[in-house]
């Protein structure tokens, strides 16, 4: 998601090749870097920060109405990894949590690090299907989770799903349709010493921590320096757009250096506090912000639970907040919020934009408007730990707006052709592929969709598409299954996207291909205008036609008030395509 700093002097390289009888330099980039790789864990580099930066704010929860220092944090985290142990929990165990943004979350990703567990992500927007999947694919032997929040009533689910809950003991809870689980652990983030325990096979948060007290800190401490940098560490599911989602396994190394490196990239340091927007339960918000602010010693703001707008431009105001994570989504929504104008904004400083694609008119509204003058276009995925690519406040507007960057120090990437793996010359659009310190272990229990994703040559396929320039910047046009192939034209909706998002009266857009018999795939556009704007599909046409092939304008146009979305605000284009199948086939079958 980042270039380089200023600081950044170590080695970069571009191959080149011989081709057609002249020099042809070939899409190929490696970043070396003035630091070396943290050759630390979690633990042992948290215990730095903590030394260094010991009576500075760590975490301030504003749901919560909380505030811990470094010192303080450690604590609370020694607490809850000895009541783990206590437990019975220990190095390479699987401890789940299933919860929104708060401290617990932040105590057990720190925690389940510290004796080596590997911390299980699970999305709070999953029902009871999707729960099941995740802890069972990955063998949870803990679960850790919120009650209830908004319209999700966790603890009924669970009791859905594991009868057991209703008459076995906690201590000797054994669930049928999932022999693994050992422990399911409910706590109530706004009162934790006073959570009640919905049925009896439920243990407290209090009971857990309680129980660690038989567990002497110099036990804590020995088996914390046994850990390996290499020891997988966390287990996060990636968003697929059909089926169930894979199991990414990352490791100590991995993570770590992504989120000290991508802070140093930012020029981020223990001064900084970042408003923290994104879910915990994403590598954005677990990497790129929590993990991210303990690496140098920054704050790291909790603004709220599940993302609002109006709670995080509050949160930016009252704590003076100089740095703001978010996909472009919810900068949208901060910038169209109704009381935006409200707000002092001008503490912000930089932070990330990232997840999906990020329009250049946008980020110039927030460089202007929230006056976050260094927000840097972050380009990555979760099996790369995620970060590979981010701009550079040093990086022209040009570069700034119209790519993700060049990758961070001590990572590799490459350009390679659609139909094979041979690197393509610059300037050509291919699969775009990585490789380096933070590329995943493998998805948990699949062989074969690791080596499907991983070359012999240890190369990640990212299934993205994009092209490289001469310095080794990326331009990301899109994605291999989203590419559109229109009587033998290949489109790349991201094309298409840019332009129509450059018309004063769109607000956001996205553009897919349909089944055409004719032509094999047309063209069709999801699109929500600003508030108060009116407009046609003629007009969008028109407005494309004036700057793209006849065969990329739109054949089917759809003016909408929202785009279906993950919790993570990634837009579903699969779930765009379904719904205007649907009403395609309805309308065809009235015509009859």
């Amino acid at each position: 998601m980042k270039h380089c700093c200023k600081g950044y002097s170590g080695a970069s390289t571009i191959i080149g090749a011989i081709s057609t009888g002249h020099d042809m330099a070939k899409s190929y980039f490696h970043r070396g870097g003035d630091a070396p790789l943290l050759g630390k864990t979690i633990p042992e580099h948290f215990a730095d920060m903590v030394e260094r930066h010991g009576d500075r704010e760590a975490v301030v929860g504003i749901p919560q109405r909380l505030r811990l220092s470094y010192v303080e944090l450690a604590g609370e985290v020694d607490r809850l990894a000895r009541g783990l142990l206590a437990f019975g929990f220990k190095r390479g165990d699987r401890i789940g949590i299933w919860s929104t943004n708060n401290l617990q979350w932040i105590l057990v990703q720190l925690a389940s690090a510290r004796i080596g567990a590997i911390l299980v992500n699970i999305n709070p927007a999953y029902r009871i299907q999707e729960l099941e999947y995740a802890l069972k694919q990955s063998r949870v032997q803990c679960l850790l989770c919120i009650p209830t929040f908004k319209n999700s009533d966790y603890t009924q689910m669970l009791m859905a799903l594991l009868p057991e809950l209703s008459w076995q003991s906690a201590e000797q809870l054994s669930c049928e349709r999932l022999p693994d689980l050992r422990r399911v652990v409910i706590f109530n983030p706004h009162d934790p010493l006073r959570t009640a325990a919905p049925a009896q096979g439920f243990t407290r948060w209090t009971e857990l921590v309680e129980a660690g007290r038989e567990i002497a800190q110099s036990r804590l401490e020995r088996l914390s320096a046994e850990l390996d940098i290499d020891d997988a560490i966390n287990i996060q599911y990636t968003s697929g757009t059909t089926g169930f989602p894979k199991a990414v396994v990352l490791s100590h190394h991995n993570i770590l250096n992504n989120a000290w490196f991508s802070a140093r990239a930012m020029h981020f340091s223990e001064s900084d506090k970042l408003c923290i927007a994104v879910p915990f339960y994403h590598c954005f918000g677990m990497v790129l912000a929590n993990l991210l602010c303990f690496s140098v010693g920054a704050c790291a703001v909790i603004s709220c639970e599940h993302f609002d707008a109006g709670a995080v431009l509050q949160t930016i105001d009252e704590e003076r907040c100089t740095a703001l994570h978010g996909v472009p989504t919810m900068f949208i929504a901060e910038l169209e919020h109704q009381d935006f104008d409200r707000y002092r904004l001008d503490s912000l400083r930089t932070g990330i934009m990232a997840g999906a694609p990020c329009p250049a008119e946008l980020m110039q509204q927030v460089m202007q408007d929230m006056h976050c003058r260094d927000i840097l276009i972050g380009y990555g995925e979760t099996e790369a730990s995620p970060l590979t690519h981010l701009t550079s406040r040093e990086d022209s507007l040009y570069r700034r707006t119209q790519t993700v960057g060049r990758n961070l120090p001590h990572q590799e990437v490459k350009i390679v052709g659609i139909a094979g793996d041979q690197t393509l010359p610059l300037g050509e659009n291919g699969e775009i592929c990585f490789r380096g310190y933070h590329i995943m272990q493998g998805y948990y229990r699949d062989q074969a969709a690791t080596d499907e994703a991983i070359d012999a040559q240890g190369w990640l396929h990212s299934g993205d598409v994009g092209m490289m320039d001469e310095e080794g910047y990326v331009s990301i046009t899109g994605r291999l299954k989203e590419m559109i192939i229109r009587g033998g034209e290949n489109i790349y909706p991201r094309e298409i996207e840019d332009l129509l998002y450059s018309h004063p009266k769109v607000a956001a857009v996205a553009v897919f291909g349909v089944p055409d018999r004719y032509y094999g795939e047309q063209v069709a556009a999801w699109i929500r205008l600003r508030s108060g704007q009116q407009s046609s599909a003629k007009e969008m046409r028109e407005f494309c036609g004036a700057k793209l092939s006849h065969f990329k304008i739109p054949r089917y146009i759809r003016f909408v008030d929202s785009f279906p979305m993950t919790v993570t605000g990634k837009i579903q284009k699969f779930q765009m395509r379904k719904q205007m199948l649907e009403s395609m086939d309805a309308t065809t079958s009235d015509a009859k």
